[in-house]
Formats: C-alpha cells, sequence, structure tokens
C-alpha cells in the first residue's frame, strides 16, 4: 500500500523539494489551500483535501481538515485489528507522515497595525490537532512541524529504505508536542494581557532556544540561552552581537543587569557592571563624559566588567575604553570611528540594543527550586512618590539632583544597598551585605575622602541610628531613604545631631 504524506504549512521554507523527494520515493501527497497550489506549481501531483474527506473547505478555512477520514487515517494503530477493520469499513485511508506548521500567530501579533481580529484570526486549530493526533500516533506517523527536520527525514528515509526509525519519530513527536505548547502558551499569554489578569491560575510562559552556552555559571554546569517571544524589545536576548567571541552565561546575567540600570536615566549616562551590581554610573554632557564618571567611581572595578552607554559610542569614548580591558561594551550604537577602535580588542564583546523600544514593566520570573516566582518590574520613579522632609535641614537643589541619581542606581544594588554620590556619579558601593550598616561603612571605605559632601541613597529603611551616625562621620549631607522604622526618629534625631538632610520615599527597593 502506498504511503501517504498531510501537507499544510504556513512556513513554506523549504517544502517544495521536501515534498518532491517524498514523491521520487512513492509517497503520494495530501494538502491544502496555499500549500497545495505551491506544490502544484513546482510540479507536485496533488490529491485536495476535500478529495479526502468528501467535504469542502468552509467558513474561509476554518473547517477543512476537521474530519474523520483526516484524523482516522492519523489516530489508528497499525497492529490493531480493530482500528484497521474499522478504518476498512469506512473506507479511510491511513496517513503516515504529516508535514504541518501553524498560522503565525506570534509574527501577526507584532505587527504595530495588528488588530485583536487579526490575531484572532491567526489562531489555528486544523494545524494543532492534526499535529496532536499524529504526534500521539508517532509510533506508526511521522509528523514534521520544523523546517530544519526536512533534511533529516529524509536521509534516514533513504538510508533505511524508506522508514523511519522509532527514536526518529520519538523525537519528532516530542518537538510537535513543545511546537503546540509553545504556540498555545503565547495565544494564552496575548489574551490574558488583554484581559488584564496579574495573576493568572496558569503561568503558560514559553520560550525559544537562542544558543547553548560553553557552561554554566562554571565550567561544570550545562547551560543555555533562551528567548521570550512577547519579552522586552530592549533586553540581551534581542541585542545584536557586532564583534567579539560568544556570550558566556555570566556575560548575559551580567548585561541585563546594565541595561537595567541605563534604562532609568533619560540623558547621557553610563553604567558599569562587575557580579550584576554596579560598581561606577556616571551621568553627563555627553556619553564621553558620563563614561569618564563612570569610570572614575571605581578604576578597579570596573577592569574586566560590562559597560553599557544609553548613548551612541563615538571615536572620543571607544579610545578611552580601548585603554582597559572590558568584556561586553553596550550602546544604541556605535560610530564607524568607534567600531574601527574597539574591533582592534578581538575578544571584546560589541551589542547594540534599541533603547526607544523600552517597555519596562514586563514580568520578571525567577525559578525557585520544584517552582517560581513572578513578579513585575520594579519601574518606580523619584517622579511616581511623594516624599518628606523630616529633617531640620532641607536638600540643597544640588544634592537634590544627586540623591536622585543615587537612588535610581540603588534600586540595581542587591540588598542590603548603600549608594554614595557626588558630582554627578557614583563614588561608593555596598551591595549584598547581611546588614545595612556594613553596606554603608563599604560604600564611604571605597569613596575615601570623596565622602565628605556626598549623598547616600539606601534601598530600605534604617532600623536603627547606627547607619545615619556612620554617614554623618564621614561627611555625608544628604540621605534618601525609605523610612518607616518603628525607629525612625532616632535616625532623624541622628541626622539633625550631624546636619543632614533626609528625604523620605514611603517606598522601598529590595533586589535579591
Amino acid at each position: 500500500m502506498k504511503k501517504r504524506a498531510l501537507v499544510s504549512v504556513s512556513d513554506k521554507q523549504g517544502i517544495v523539494p521536501f515534498v518532491q523527494e517524498l514523491e521520487k520515493m512513492g509517497v503520494e501527497v495530501i494538502s491544502t489551500g496555499g500549500t497545495k497550489r505551491e506544490l502544484e506549481q513546482a510540479g507536485v501531483n496533488v490529491i485536495g483535501i476535500e478529495d479526502v474527506t468528501g467535504f469542502p473547505e468552509m467558513m474561509d478555512g476554518r473547517v477543512k481538515t476537521l474530519h474523520p477520514n483526516i484524523h482516522g487515517g492519523l489516530l489508528g494503530v497499525r497492529d490493531n485489528d480493530e482500528h484497521m477493520d474499522a478504518l476498512k469499513q469506512q473506507g479511510i485511508g491511513l496517513i503516515d507522515f504529516v508535514v504541518v506548521n501553524l498560522y503565525p500567530f506570534q509574527a501577526t501579533i507584532e505587527k504595530p497595525e495588528s488588530t485583536f481580529t487579526d490575531a484572532i484570526e491567526n489562531i489555528d486549530i486544523g494545524g494543532p490537532s492534526m499535529i496532536r493526533s499524529a504526534a500521539k500516533n508517532h509510533n506508526d506517523v511521522a509528523i514534521i512541524v520544523d523546517t530544519a527536520d526536512y533534511d533529516v527525514v529524509l536521509q534516514e528515509l533513504k538510508d533505511f529504505d524508506g522508514e523511519l526509525s522509532g527514536e526518529r519519530k520519538r523525537k519528532l513527536a516530542a518537538k510537535a508536542f513543545r511546537h503546540t505548547a509553545a504556540y498555545d502558551a503565547l495565544i494564552g499569554e496575548y489574551l490574558t494581557k488583554q484581559t488584564g489578569e496579574d495573576a493568572p491560575e496558569k503561568l503558560t510562559i514559553t520560550y525559544n532556544l537562542k544558543q547553548m552556552l560553553r557552561y554554566g555559571e562554571n565550567p561544570h554546569q550545562l547551560a543555555a540561552f533562551y528567548e521570550r517571544p512577547l519579552g522586552n524589545p530592549v533586553s540581551i536576548s534581542r541585542a545584536e552581537q557586532l564583534h567579539g567571541k560568544e556570550l558566556s552565561y555570566n556575560n548575559i546575567n551580567d548585561a541585563d543587569a546594565a541595561l537595567a540600570v541605563i534604562r532609568d536615566f533619560n540623558g547621557p549616562a553610563v553604567a558599569a557592571i562587575k557580579h550584576m551590581n554596579p560598581c561606577g554610573v556616571g551621568i553627563g554632557e555627553t556619553i564621553f563624559d558620563a563614561y569618564t564618571k563612570a569610570y572614575e567611581a571605581d578604576p578597579m572595578s570596573i577592569f574586566g566588567g560590562i559597560v553599557a552607554c544609553n548613548r551612541e559610542v563615538d571615536e572620543e569614548t571607544a579610545l578611552k575604553m580601548k585603554e582597559i580591558f572590558l568584556e561586553i561594551v553596550i550602546a544604541p550604537s556605535f560610530s564607524k570611528e568607534a567600531l574601527a577602535v574597539l574591533t582592534e580588542k578581538k575578544n571584546l564583546r560589541l551589542l547594540t540594543v534599541n533603547l526607544s523600544k523600552n517597555e519596562p514593566s514586563e514580568q520578571r520570573i525567577t525559578t525557585v527550586s520544584g517552582g517560581a516566582l513572578m513578579q513585575e518590574t520594579d519601574t518606580l520613579s523619584y517622579e511616581d512618590v511623594e516624599v518628606t522632609i523630616p529633617t531640620d535641614r532641607k536638600p540643597s537643589d544640588n544634592e537634590l539632583e544627586q540623591i536622585k541619581m543615587a537612588w535610581k542606581v540603588v534600586k540595581h544594588v542587591k540588598s542590603n544597598a548603600i549608594v554614595l554620590a557626588k558630582a554627578d556619579q557614583t563614588i561608593g558601593v555596598g551591595a549584598g551585605q547581611m546588614n545595612r550598616v556594613g553596606a554603608a561603612k563599604i560604600a564611604i571605605e571605597q569613596a575615601g575622602d570623596k565622602a565628605n559632601g556626598a549623598v547616600m541613597a539606601s534601598d530600605a529603611f534604617f532600623p536603627m541610628s547606627d547607619t545615619v551616625e556612620t554617614a554623618g562621620k564621614a561627611g555625608i549631607r544628604c540621605i534618601i531613604q525609605p523610612g518607616g522604622s518603628k525607629r525612625d526618629q532616632e535616625s532623624i534625631d541622628m541626622a539633625n545631631e550631624y546636619g543632614i538632610a533626609m528625604v523620605f520615599t514611603g517606598v522601598r527597593h529590595f533586589k535579591h
């Protein structure tokens, strides 16, 4: 008995030569719609779907393959006599290959002009049904959903006299179920956003493999990098690499942290990152000024770090960057002259990211053993809160500008976090400490004499007055913190004793 293949694809890349090879092997081809027309134009002898079902396509093609003559041919188990007798009685022929990929739902909703109606019309029904039927019965039916598998399937058919191994068919079936699961996840995510549900009872997020990584945090750990199809376009997963060696697991984490910092600044800004914490942040009139400040904030820690800029990197900035070893430079663009300078460093990774498409409210998902945590991205800014000033002394205009900068940065520092800033640059960062006064001491020690006259930002309130006292002794002039401690008055009194102006935001910025 001749084998039959059912072919119906939206992505027609490579379909004609693939089906032509199947036909050469004696396989009959059933097809629908645009796929049928394209195959016929290429000279393939095609059986129309209506000739198999005895029923015309209807409702703009919504109903064409949802028929017992199709699904019976897919689901019939070959070594089950009852199945075979039932198919024979109903005159249903077997289908041995299914070549299907789905309506372009993702491509549709990504178009700026796409409407809700467009999205609904690009939800495939018949395709997933055929894929699932074939994949369920994969012992007898080969299901091919990925154009990358065409050559593999053809080669195995040639090697084994027109047959595919059970192992190959299981692999194809597993991919098929991943394919439909990801498709449904995208649809579910889209419709959930449309309905405004914040925490649905099922969290179905899909990711596409972007690349395998050499290893994870350490050489003995397997790792891969996946991209979220509907994720924030201003992300390391959407970056274009212009130069340098392959990104590592740690590179990707650090680059993500660097992008998060510079997204919070409107004027020219540069963030240097080491182990996912900012080691230096600078703002200026030009990107060169901003980079110089970020570098001078901590010339030791920036060595081997990741640098992110929110403006084009020009030649002057590139020449200064070239003076030290950097792992990555990220920017919206690089001038031709800057590229000529930086590409002289063979391993330096240069990435471009379109910062104009920022969608900062993306959900953040973190896995834990046996589960996952989901939260909104922390996008709260100084302009979003109502500040109060409980101290006798009020901040000067310059101090207000500096605490705004410091508060933007401290949001991106691992808790417990303290950031000192002065003259549009960070001068000390205390990150990831078990107590707040310890974080303050680290930041102050790093700042040295620069701490005198600087401002301090804290990601959370002071449980006691010891941090304020430490700041006062170092010459800190202004502090921004959430407030809300039962012992706030002790911190206020200590600030008054040292002549410190203190600003309460009412909002903390924990980052774990």
